[in-house]
């Protein structure tokens, strides 16, 4: 307890062991606008698509559906700062697919009992 007592008061702002940089898992102003304009280009290009009507319903979908996943790589990537390059990018990408995981699961086993219980009912 001396010895974390005596780090302490040796650290006004107590933060003397980190090796956090704050450099390390942040983008440059040039990463958030190149973010930026793909999120804005890949917004505009269903919105283009559904609204002229050009091409077939199935196509649409599939075009708006491609769009958005690769959207949402863009996000990951240039606002949230997943990547695999450090070691706190591969903390903060397995914590984010380990929520991911458990959101879906909740999610999906609470549809599914619901729809279970909605099919007992009805019979």
């Amino acid at each position: 307890m001396a010895l974390h007592d005596a780090k302490l008061a040796s650290n006004t702002d107590g933060h003397a062991s980190s090796t956090h940089n704050s450099d390390d898992a942040h983008g440059d102003v040039k990463s958030y606008i190149i973010g930026f304009i793909l999120s804005v280009v890949l917004t505009a290009i269903p919105f283009t698509l559904v609204i002229n009507g050009d091409l077939s319903k199935v196509t649409t979908i599939w075009s708006v559906v491609t769009l958005g996943l690769v959207q949402i790589w863009v996000h990951l990537k240039y606002f949230l700062h997943l990547n695999f390059v450090t070691e706190e990018g591969r903390a903060n990408t397995f914590s984010f697919l380990f929520s991911a995981l458990i959101i879906f699961m909740v999610v999906g086993l609470s549809v599914w009992i619901i729809y279970e219980s909605n099919a007992m009912m009805m019979y």
